[in-house]
């Protein structure tokens, strides 16, 4: 079989009536010039989350509290200059000026948001708008006046292309495509910058340079399909550092003058075939087609191609899966992060009712799964495959099994083995593997413990290489070398465990390693951990040790009779002015009780809960029902205490805002708390 190609992408016709058009995501051209050498990596870290609209702040926070603990290599931000005033989420793409300064943050932000993400070793990407500035007239968001062709102290009418009228569909005339505004015919256009000036490309160099200045790694370089590729390298020329990591948004189209291959000589390249074909096959065909995926299917070459389930734009234009096709968005996932092809994003972005919708808050992000935010990048079933992907990295696909229809396996030489059941029901089999023998944690539907443990359904290789799974209709299964049990994880990172007796609504921790500087005071926010305790995993990188104090971010400290906390160099506590070591959670996990993990999906004001026949489960009252914690959402999760031996009955049910009790069909579920002490329930909401 063959991979087909997406459909030309269209500017919505509800932008007219606004007066303004998308600056968005296009196709890339093709040469026979050599390719530039490989941008610098974050080691193995090859894994982008693409915060989508988020805030500065909110970023600075993720970076620290999921992103760097799960291994991402890479932030990606949305366009950080000055923009149009509005609130759908294109105007970020239609630049005023170069300002750092607009609803994500100023500049003083940015700089912070940079730095702490580095603090947490994740390297920081800007989606970059260089093709184009605005379609009308108006003030900016940092108070810029500005006209279609005049940008005071940035450019003038001398500046942009003579071609002005829009593109339309036109997409197989070369000169059209790179010369002429970008819009529908007969809608307002975007005014197109002659990026063949050398005051032009020294004006975008000039930007990109100033972001490099604030620490910025990387570029998502927006739209170059309507810029020559020679104009491309040129600006990169004019770089500080012309090796910068560089990735490049293309769309591919059969038939269209402008190909995407044509820019892998100025840096990598977003293959979205790659997007639409995952989307045919997780929706319609067999999984079984996926085992030459890649290259065979026609693509750029791996090590220059950028993957992704779902961006921005092709998830509002239904090019690509999105939050709400369930099990098939999270299954291609699970693929592409297992897979070798191409350097995978996930997109993290909003709830949307319509296409041109703007982000809750304006950016910020108070907590995921609240205000619409969807948080995928924090999806278990997400989040835990960014550690395989990284520790499996530099090897190819072996083992391949498949049923000869949508239940696939395959291994990652001896670091890692992937099985994902996209059936209706359950499989049993047992799959040839090269992993080592040993116990290994099911990173799908539990964690790695920091003391060599999971909190999840665990699978045992022997020495064969070989082992049996049943695996439920619409999930899978993923087991790396870096999840082994007994196995501590061998990156030097510390995990801070602080005990929250002072009754703080906060706690952050300020901090040091041994050698290294501290991070601005008051540091950095604490997550929660288990009852009782918040905790903060830190990157020492070549450190020995740590110091840290603790505060509530708001001016008060933990004082410690006037000194610093000396951490060492592992997993520590703090309690009471005492310092401990290992995991205070382990033990809370060990206690008697059921761990309770189900699918569903909601709508913002909705939450999931958990009642059933035991007084720790409400006694079949829905006021009294246990609320599940959707941080892994679509799993929302609980661990409930329960004596050992205990069988109780349970369903679940979903209340919204208003209090409205709707129950899941079917039959009272049952389990019993075994004699060891503790049982794992994996449920799937019964509509």
């Amino acid at each position: 079989m063959s991979p087909t190609s997406p459909a030309l992408r269209r500017i919505p016709a509800a932008l007219a009536g606004a007066g303004l058009i998308l600056g968005l995501t296009t196709a890339l051209t093709a040469s026979a010039q050599p390719a530039v050498a490989a941008p610098t990596a974050n080691g193995d870290k090859k894994v982008t989350a693409v915060l989508f609209e988020w805030n500065f702040d909110s970023i600075a926070r993720e970076c620290t509290r999921t992103l760097g603990p799960k291994g991402y290599g890479y932030v990606q931000v949305s366009p950080p200059q000055e923009r149009i005033q509005g609130s759908t989420w294109w105007t970020a793409y239609q630049p005023v000026s170069y300002k750092i300064q607009g609803p994500l943050g100023d500049r003083s932000a940015f700089k912070n948001m940079v730095d702490t993400c580095h603090g947490a070793g994740v390297k920081v990407v800007v989606d970059a708008v260089l093709n184009h500035m605005t379609s009308g007239s108006g003030t900016g968001t940092a108070g810029t006046p500005y006209g279609k062709y005049t940008y005071p102290g940035t450019y003038g009418d001398a500046d942009f292309n003579t071609c002005r009228r829009p593109i339309g569909s036109n997409y197989t005339d070369r000169y059209n495509v790179q010369h002429c505004e970008l819009g529908e015919t007969g809608q307002p256009s975007l005014s197109d910058l002659d990026t063949g000036s050398d005051h032009v490309r020294g004006r975008i160099a000039g930007y990109l340079n100033d972001l490099l200045s604030l620490g910025v790694d990387g570029f998502r370089m927006d739209a170059v399909k309507h810029v020559p590729a020679a104009d491309l390298a040129a600006i990169r020329g004019k770089l500080t550092d012309p090796g910068v990591h560089w990735m490049q948004e293309a769309i591919h189209g059969a038939g269209e003058a402008v190909s995407p291959s044509e820019y892998v000589a100025t840096g990598d390249v977003q293959e979205f075939r790659y997007t639409t074909d995952l989307k045919r096959v997780l929706t319609g065909e067999k999984l079984s087609y996926l085992k030459n995926f890649g290259e065979a299917w026609g693509y750029m070459p791996s090590g220059r191609s950028g993957t992704m389930v779902a961006n921005h734009d092709t998830e509002r234009n239904g090019s690509s899966l999105s939050y709400r096709d369930g099990a098939n968005y999270t299954l291609a996932h699970v693929f592409m992060l297992a897979h070798p092809y191409g350097a995978p994003s996930v997109h993290s972005g909003y709830e949307f009712t319509h296409r041109d919708a703007g982000a809750p808050n304006g950016g910020r992000v108070n907590a995921c799964h609240s205000d619409g935010w969807t948080c995928q990048h924090a999806w278990r079933q997400i989040a835990n495959m960014v550690a395989l992907r990284n520790v499996s990295e530099g090897t190819g696909v072996t083992h391949w099994w498949d049923n000869g229809n949508n239940a696939i396996a395959f291994g990652r030489g001896s670091k890692a083995f992937v099985a994902v059941n996209h059936e209706g029901g359950s499989l049993t089999q047992t799959f040839q593997t090269s992993l080592p023998a040993g116990t290994y944690c099911d990173v799908q539907h539990g964690d790695p413990t920091t003391s060599g443990g999971c909190t999840g359904p665990t699978y045992t290789v022997g020495a064969d290489g070989r082992f049996t799974a049943t695996i439920g209709g619409n999930d899978a299964v993923a087991l790396h070398i870096g999840a082994r049990l007994g196995d501590k994880p061998a990156d030097n990172t510390a995990t801070v465990y602080y005990g929250t007796d002072k009754n703080w609504s906060a706690h952050h921790i300020h901090y040091a390693p041994t050698g290294g500087t501290w991070t601005t005071s008051p540091g950095v926010a604490m997550e929660s951990a288990c009852a009782g305790w918040v905790k903060k995993t830190i990157t020492l990188g070549s450190a020995t040790g740590l110091k840290a104090a603790f505060n509530n971010g708001s001016g008060t400290w933990d004082s410690n009779n006037g000194a610093d906390y000396a951490l060492g160099t592992g997993d520590v506590t703090v309690r009471n002015g005492t310092v401990g070591t290992g995991n205070p959670c382990d033990s809370q996990q060990a206690e008697p009780g059921a761990s309770f993990a189900v699918t569903a999906t909601t709508v913002p004001g909705q939450n999931i809960h958990v009642v059933g026949d035991h007084p720790a489960l409400g006694n079949w009252a829905p006021a009294a029902a246990l609320k599940l914690d959707p941080a892994a959402y679509p799993v929302w999760k609980l661990a409930v205490k329960l004596p050992a031996g205990t069988s109780f009955a349970y369903k679940y049910i979903r209340k919204d805002a208003s209090g409205n009790v709707t129950w899941e069909s079917g039959a009272n579920r049952t389990a019993t708390v075994p004699a060891d002490g503790r049982i794992t329930l994996n449920d799937t909401w019964r509509s």
